[in-house]
């Protein structure tokens, strides 16, 4: 699970580009939906489109509201399937978003089965689009709007036929390998390019093998548009080139010179702009024209103004101005190499071994972290005292005293009372009976219980925790994940230097 902060960094297009919403792999079900034919072509070469969405994701929305005006255009030469993705289990049909989901998915399925002609049904899914929180008590309206058969579709939808098409509808997504809404098959091959409506019809009509509908031939040319990369290559972890080709799927008229903060040039860039928010490389800098493509709309939350430039912020985190810890080199020219260089101080490299070390950094409220926590109740009896356990938490400080953690403010406060437990109640580790404790329903509010049956002091606690104390606490120990770049939970680091991850005691 990643802190926001690192999440962000290899990328906002990680969430923005070709990702979305993900379905947690499970032992169970074999869900899928047959594909119901649109309305009977009426003669020539048909390219099969096959989405695997989800009903209240976002992005499975985003590509269906950009597919409904190319069906609309050119839906003869279209053989247009849609599948939803969830899971079975034991016959229970479950989905990311909830039992509201799962019912919005067998509305749309039904939907598309009893409205097919002229592509209706998708008048009706764009539409519910419009309030994706209110799918499928939305559905009424819609109907009435697009002038369908409703009845017909809210007995299938409400009743073993809706259950029967979203069980076959998951098996299908399953069988594909379909976790993320979208996932998009174009010509039997996945797409990856943009969501709107030329860039689906050019990715389309690219997969015709002979003569072309004429909608692809109104196609208006990809909008010309200019990339300045900035990167380093001393930098092992930017890989630049991964990015700009996710982005050339996003905008097909890219043009991308890279520039190395090395050359002339480069440094020249940089420093033009050191004071407009860019510090850290690899910085991703567009011509102000992309803001009039349309597949800016799938970055613009991620860009802000950066002097000429449109800067997409990646979360990049190599800073080219200071010391790089391992390349035997004074980068920074303060007369310190490497790890002598007090910039160095915590970094991975520059650790020392610890021999019987072990440190675990996790957030509170993930219950990935919480797995690990558990975890630890089995080590320390096999070790019985033999290694030193150190509990470190991942947030970010977003000003002094103010914290940010992925589960909201009602993490932070339960990282501030582990670690006022831990302050306390550190001997033969009794702040994990706390801990262990709060882990059998960690999001419940209700901690005093679990501070009462580990024996600890609520009302110490409960001060510390609320008070300057815990806030001292909370920024002195994320200080610690930050310096080793850790934003994940959980992570391990074994003997002060290995990092690793895990959720077993036998790892």
């Amino acid at each position: 699970m990643k802190n926001r902060t690192f999440l962000l960094g290899m990328l906002a297009l990680a969430i923005v580009a070709m990702a979305g919403c993900k379905e947690k792999p499970k032992k169970a079900g074999e869900p899928g939906a047959p594909a119901v034919k649109p309305a009977a072509a009426k003669s020539g070469e048909k390219v099969e489109v096959a989405f695997h969405v989800m009903s209240h994701c976002p992005f499975g929305v985003q590509v269906l509201n950009g597919i409904a005006p190319v069906l609309k255009k050119m839906g003869d030469n279209i053989d247009f399937k849609l599948y939803f993705i969830g899971n079975n289990q034991d016959g229970k049909l479950t989905s990311m978003h909830g039992d509201t989901e799962v019912l919005g998915d067998k509305y749309e399925l039904c939907t598309k089965k009893y409205a097919p002609e002229n592509y209706k049904y998708m008048d009706v899914i764009v539409c519910m689009n419009k309030n994706v929180r209110q799918i499928p008590s939305n559905f009424d309206a819609c109907a009435d709007a697009a002038k369908v058969d409703k009845a017909k579709i809210k007995a299938c939808a409400e009743g073993e036929e809706g259950t029967k098409l979203l069980t076959e509808s998951f098996k299908v997504s399953k069988e594909k390998g379909a976790r993320g809404s979208p996932t998009m098959f174009v010509g039997g091959e996945k797409y990856r390019g943009g969501r709107q409506e030329a860039q689906f019809m050019r990715g389309i009509c690219s997969k015709f093998k002979g003569t072309k509908p004429a909608a692809c031939k109104d196609i208006p040319e990809p909008k010309k548009i200019a990339l300045k990369v900035l990167t380093d290559k001393r930098c092992k972890e930017c890989y630049p080139d991964r990015i700009v080709k996710q982005l050339k799927n996003m905008f097909p008229g890219l043009d991308s010179t890279t520039l190395d903060y090395g050359t002339p040039e480069g440094k020249k860039l940089y420093d033009s702009l050191k004071d407009k928010g860019v510090k850290m490389l690899p910085a991703f800098l567009f011509a102000p024209v992309v803001a009039e493509d349309p597949g800016f709309n799938q970055i613009k939350r991620f860009v802000k103004d950066a002097g000429e430039y449109k800067l997409l912020q990646i979360g990049a985190k190599f800073d080219p101005t200071a010391e790089i810890c391992d390349n035997k080199k004074d980068d920074d020219g303060n007369g310190k190499i490497d790890c002598d260089d007090a910039s160095c101080k915590g970094k991975l490299v520059c650790r020392p071994v610890i021999e019987n070390n072990l440190k675990l950094f996790i957030m509170s409220m993930c219950p990935f972290g919480v797995k690990a926590g558990n975890a630890m109740k089995e080590v320390l009896n096999a070790f019985n005292g033999k290694i030193n356990f150190e509990l470190h938490f991942i947030a970010d400080e977003t000003s002094p005293g103010q914290f940010k953690s992925l589960h909201g403010p009602k993490e932070v406060a339960e990282d501030m009372r582990q670690l006022c437990a831990k302050k306390y109640y550190a001997k033969n580790y009794k702040f994990m009976d706390y801990i262990w404790c709060r882990n059998q329903d960690h999001k419940s509010p209700d901690w005093e219980p679990c501070a009462k049956k580990a024996k600890l002091d609520v009302a110490k606690i409960k001060k510390c925790a609320e008070g300057d104390e815990g806030k001292k606490l909370m920024s002195e120990d994320i200080k610690i994940a930050k310096a080793l770049g850790v934003g994940a939970s959980p992570t391990w680091l074994a003997n002060n230097k290995f990092k690793f991850s895990g959720l077993a005691p036998e790892q």
